[in-house]
């Protein structure tokens, strides 16, 4: 089967959309690049369907390369037909490709090769062919110096017709449906572990049982986590005595004459082969659709929280809140530098309050701030009532932001890189007071493992989750597009065609030349190709550009032919864009080519209407209830604001300022079923609450979705 066909049977697109994508991607091309600047090739496909051909690319590379392995181990024993060749090549799975390879498999020292080496194989065909009347006369001519009696020449007989069966691939597909189908995932403590203090957030799980098709992931991942803390043991069981029944019929035939010594090596085979095997094979494609479900979740999660609301080029005042060890406070300019640090100690034990108050409000005029950052951790109520406490000479707007995953910035190289000669106290602060201005630019330094957006994130593949979000990542960022001159290296990293060394040397060729004047100057930074130019320039912007366009998402490729529509209505460039009267009237049939279509057209025609649009929504002001600072201040009955900071399969949780944060189950979101919570409910999104549920020795708030605000 060839790559396309293999990937159009699994996605259903067309073929010509996808043999264009693949060889766009053989070329290099990044998936933001090819949805934006390259649809009239793809036939318009967006960024999920091209991700799904690079998944189904991947997989079709991953099963040839398996299948030449297979191939070549079974040529080398000389057991390859031309009739397995031909299985093994129009195998479409890795799971049937296995159960195909099998019996060719080279086995560590099993029951049944040290059968074999005692001469036993012939025994066991003469059985397996149930022609035999006398099975007992026929195994003491196989009674040996090793094989010490007759008993034990058709044990072993029986271990070689264990495997057989345990091999053939109708038996272990069927198996292995009854398995999907009907296979109960339980559960069992171990009793010396029941009474441990960490094993008591699984005590729902120290006794269960549920089918496991019909498992969900969160779950799945929850039990899957305190067997490997070692406080459960896991089984998969299906019903044996049916099971065993049907490998019968399709094993022992109606006249034979060794049917009881098959029925007893059909059972050695089902519970120390089949079972065993198609166990764990079940119990992995469940933690692999587990871990795909977990994984879509954070993905969605964290591109929302990327595209999150920015407040844009403001100075900033950042407070990282604390107690004993004061509030480190930072000041910004509009574009993120640190202009001035300093802590304040307003809260138990100093309480200089007066000392703070008067602190704040000299720094703000000083540095003319105009907004404020709390971060939302320890002291993070209480420094925001002092914030409310002060009389600014100017309106301020008061934030509070995630602390989620400062820390790690904080302490990693690239923080140190940024500022090598601050602590990590510093360099927190700087964080919170740069995600205000711009979470995206900020959050891309972090590993998104960090953030905290996610649900048993580290209990799932990691290599698979990192691929999920770097494609997340790089989405966002060339979504939302990145100023040149005032991108860092992490940010710059990201957009389509630069990676990591490229970014170090933009960011170097601007130490030395200064800021960049146009698109086109790129090409002198050293290892930037033309390859790398085309991929990039659409998604970088110059602000003040000496060309009009390069503040735009259309790409220069392009530039000729806005200029020649400019042109054709007898205006300028500058006269063109933004003047939506003029756009409108634009007859787009008239710029179309074998190159560029109505697509391509559409979107430089809405671009031209905003150049350099952002996206994202701009950040909004929000007040928690003043009078709540711990759980004990809750009632069932409440009505608060609150902040979903996290989403799952089963909910969302919300912030309503206080260290924990309540549930909304998906039986609460809606009066109606709830397939999927993004679609009542979005990260970061201000919504009102109502208690329903309190539990104060467990810590636990159950909430109900009152309105949006």
């Amino acid at each position: 089967m060839q790559k396309n066909t293999f990937i159009q049977s699994q996605t259903g697109l067309p073929n010509k959309s996808i043999v264009q994508t693949l060889q766009l991607l053989e070329e290099d091309a990044t998936i933001p690049f090819i949805a934006r600047y390259r649809k009239e090739r793809t036939g318009n496909l967006d960024e999920v369907q091209i991700g799904e051909i690079v998944k189904y690319k991947e997989l079709f590379e991953t099963l040839e390369k398996r299948k030449e392995t297979i191939l070549k181990a079974i040529k080398e024993q000389n057991e390859l037909t031309v009739e397995l060749s031909e299985k093994i090549k129009s195998a479409i799975d890795l799971t049937h490709l296995e159960d195909l390879y099998l019996p060719f498999k080279k086995k560590r020292k099993t029951k049944a090769e040290s059968a074999r080496l005692h001469g036993l194989e012939p025994l066991a065909k003469i059985i397996m062919a149930q022609k035999t009347p006398d099975v007992e006369l026929v195994a003491k001519k196989y009674v040996t110096k090793e094989v010490a009696s007759v008993e034990d020449a058709l044990e072993g007989a029986q271990h070689i017709m264990a495997e057989w069966i345990s091999e053939r691939t109708d038996i272990r597909n069927f198996i292995r449906k009854q398995i999907e189908r009907y296979g109960v995932l339980s559960t069992k403590v171990i009793k010396t572990k029941a009474k441990d203090e960490k094993a008591q957030k699984f005590k729902d799980y120290f006794d269960w049982e549920e089918n496991l098709n019909k498992m969900p992931s969160h779950r799945f991942l929850a039990i899957q986590r305190a067997e490997s803390e070692g406080f459960i043991r896991i089984k998969i069981d299906i019903d044996q005595k049916q099971c065993v029944k049907r490998i019968e019929e399709r094993v022992i035939k109606p006249s034979s004459t060794t049917a009881d010594y098959i029925v007893s090596a059909i059972k050695d085979a089902y519970k120390r082969l089949i079972l065993p095997s198609l166990s764990n094979e079940a119990f992995q494609n469940a933690k692999a659709k587990a871990d795909e479900s977990a994984i879509e979740v954070f993905a969605k999660n964290l591109k929302q929280l990327l595209l999150g609301s920015p407040l844009g080029e403001k100075k900033v005042l950042a407070i990282d809140p604390g107690f004993r060890t004061g509030c480190k406070i930072v000041c910004l300019d509009e574009h993120g530098s640190l202009k001035h640090n300093e802590t304040i100690y307003p809260h138990p034990p100093k309480n200089d309050t007066k000392g703070a108050i008067k602190k704040i409000s000299t720094l703000a005029e000083a540095y003319k701030i105009e907004a404020i950052a709390i971060g939302n951790g320890t002291a993070s109520r209480e420094t925001e009532q002092l914030i409310k406490r002060i009389h600014f000479k100017h309106e301020l707007q008061v934030f509070v932001v995630s602390e989620a995953g400062a820390s790690i910035y904080s302490a990693s190289s690239i923080a140190r890189e940024e500022f090598p000669n601050y602590d990590a106290t510093v360099r927190g602060s700087v964080s919170i007071g740069r995600r205000l201005q711009d979470p995206l630019a900020e959050l891309v330094k972090i590993d998104p493992k960090s953030i905290g957006v996610g649900q048993y994130q580290h209990d799932v593949d990691q290599s698979k989750l990192k691929k999920s979000l770097d494609v997340v990542v790089e989405s966002g960022v060339n979504a939302v597009g990145v100023n040149l001159n005032t991108a860092s290296k992490s940010l710059l990293s990201y957009v389509s065609g630069i990676g990591e060394k490229l970014a170090e040397n933009i960011v170097d060729y601007r130490s030395q030349y200064g800021s960049f004047k146009k698109r086109n100057e790129l090409k002198k930074v050293p290892r930037l190709g033309e390859k790398a130019f085309v991929q990039s320039a659409g998604f970088l912007r110059i602000k003040n550009a000496k060309h009009p366009l390069d503040d735009s998402a259309v790409h220069p490729e392009r530039y000729a032919l806005v200029e020649r529509m400019a042109k054709d209505q007898h205006k300028t460039l500058t006269e063109l864009i933004g003047n939506k009267a003029i756009l409108e009237k634009i007859d787009l049939q008239k710029y179309c080519s074998d190159e560029v279509g109505l697509p391509t057209l559409k979107d430089i025609v809405s671009e031209l209407e905003k150049p350099g649009l952002d996206i994202r929504e701009k950040a909004k002001v929000f007040t928690f209830n003043q009078n709540i600072k711990s759980i004990e201040d809750l009632h069932t009955g409440q009505v608060l604001p609150g902040i979903v900071n996290n989403i799952t399969n089963f909910g969302c949780f919300v912030d309503i300022g206080i260290k924990e944060s309540g549930l909304i189950h998906v039986s609460n979101l809606a009066d109606e079923f709830v397939s999927d919570v993004n679609n009542y409910v979005h990260l970061h999104e201000q919504i009102i609450v109502e208690v329903l549920e309190i539990d104060i020795p467990r810590k636990r708030i159950q909430l109900k979705l009152y309105k949006k605000k």
